[in-house]
């Protein structure tokens, strides 16, 4: 998928060592104060997209927002804490270069959180 991509993300789940299947995720473009929605997904099994967010050639120069909901994740199996500390995880960021893959991953426990720019 990623030598044709030109957005995707995934998301693991560190404080269960596996990947996080069943995250919605939504894709907004950000214009000054405005937000645009352009996708919304939910990871499949592997924690990955079916699909790429945008695609090569579609992607543009703009700035983004990755909306990842990850309380509702972990409530699901019963790992959220009773008053969940982090509830949805935002990650913006700009895309510059259109020719280039951006893959923007997303590591999570219920109490944390860390992302960078893949391949």
């Amino acid at each position: 998928m990623s030598a044709q991509a030109g957005l995707t993300t995934h998301v693991l789940d560190t404080a269960r060592g596996r990947p996080a299947g069943g995250v919605r995720v939504e894709l907004f473009e950000v214009t000054g104060a405005e937000r645009r929605k352009v996708t919304e997904v939910v990871t499949n099994a592997d924690g990955r997209t079916d699909a790429p967010l945008i695609e090569r050639g579609r992607l543009e120069a703009a700035t983004y927002e990755l909306v990842f909901h990850v309380a509702a994740y972990f409530d699901d199996f019963g790992a959220a804490p009773s008053v969940p500390f982090l509830d949805v995880v935002t990650l913006r960021f700009t895309v510059g270069e259109t020719s280039g893959h951006y893959h923007v991953p997303l590591v999570m426990t219920p109490w944390s959180y860390s992302t960078y720019r893949g391949s």
